[in-house]
């Protein structure tokens, strides 16, 4: 423990005491001294109890001015305090759960299909577990997932436990008219929450100029928009507008050799749209092949949306001087008491 005295000086009075003392020896003699001319009637008295111990009292009353002098100068013990404060990330977390997601891949060694290898992957972002994963400890993540219409699985959150369970509750669609891919109305969706969001804590806490640190939106899909109200583009247009950053997963599909040239096209027509959707917004898209190349680029995102941990150190101090200040009333008290009663004709 450390501790020092608020005000040192205060013990300069301390030298106050020895004089007390001694102006208290010469007084006693003084004042209280044998008046008598009969040197018989001396020897006699000789010396009572009360008279050898009358110096108790002023033990007392030394003992209270030196614990008062104590608690004047207002011991403390000196409390250090580190605070790590993180800045705020809202991220949401879009997942594509149209038909084209139930198509066979082997991921991790196992035969499942596209959505359940995705589903594992967005997981080891949330948490960190997967190779080259940090976790997204204290940020603000949500999820949404989309097929034919897009639906809010999780508002976002900093409880990531509740996070991970939607996760893992994704489902493809089993209506037929709900298997297409609505991109554009899922990030209208993912971008409206992130608005409101930060809205409803700036007036929660009371700043108008509160901002969330960054505000992005992470959407992987398998497809083209075919489904929706809001075409990608009109999605991006806002983003843009509420300096949201659109991060665009798109996974490519095998395409058969009949129709290769035909299917390559098509998928960098679409690569390109996407790409400046997610361009605009100051975002990135990337295309990837391969299932496995998930997590590579889940950990790029990772490292573009990182908070920033600012630590700052303070020092506090507790106050330490009631036990002395009440030691020094007992001492004054038992000094007071002694010198009306047992002791008073000494003093």
């Amino acid at each position: 423990m450390t501790w020092h005295f608020a005000n040192s000086w205060v013990f300069a009075f301390a030298a106050v005491l020895p004089v007390v003392w001694i102006v208290r020896y010469y007084y006693h003699r003084q004042n209280h001294g044998i008046n008598t001319s009969v040197p018989s009637r001396v020897a006699a008295a000789g010396s009572s109890f009360r008279t050898l111990t009358a110096w108790i009292p002023h033990v007392f009353l030394s003992i209270a001015f030196l614990a008062m002098l104590v608690a004047l100068a207002r011991p403390q013990e000196v409390i250090g305090n580190i605070q790590t404060t993180r800045d705020a990330i809202a991220l949401e977390l879009v997942v594509d759960r149209s038909g084209s997601m139930d198509e066979p891949v082997v991921f991790e060694n196992k035969r499942t299909n596209r959505l359940e290898a995705v589903k594992i992957v967005v997981e080891e972002f949330v948490t960190g577990q997967g190779k080259g994963l940090k976790g997204r400890e204290g940020d603000l993540l949500g999820l949404i997932a989309f097929g034919s219409y897009a639906d809010t699985l999780m508002p976002l959150t900093q409880s990531h436990e509740a996070l991970v369970d939607a996760i893992r509750r994704i489902e493809l669609p089993k209506a037929e008219q709900e298997r297409s891919t609505a991109i554009g109305d899922a990030l209208m969706l993912a971008i409206a929450r992130l608005k409101a969001a930060e809205d409803s804590m700036r007036i929660e806490m009371k700043e108008p100029d509160f901002t969330l640190k960054s505000k992005a939106v992470v959407l992987l899909t398998d497809g083209e928009n075919r489904a929706g109200t809001y075409s990608p583009q009109e999605a991006a247009q806002l983003a843009k507008e509420w300096g949201i950053k659109v991060y665009i997963i798109g996974i490519r599909s095998p395409t058969s050799v009949g129709g290769l040239i035909l299917g390559n096209a098509r998928q960098a027509d679409n690569d390109k749209r996407m790409s400046n959707v997610a361009g605009y917004t100051g975002g990135i898209y990337w295309g990837v092949d391969q299932i496995e190349d998930l997590e590579n680029v889940y950990a790029q995102i990772d490292e573009l949306e990182q908070s920033t941990i600012r630590t700052s150190e303070s020092t506090s101090h507790r106050e330490l001087y009631i036990p002395f200040a009440i030691a020094g009333f007992i001492g004054y008290s038992l000094y007071s008491f002694l010198g009306l009663t047992f002791y008073r004709s000494v003093l």
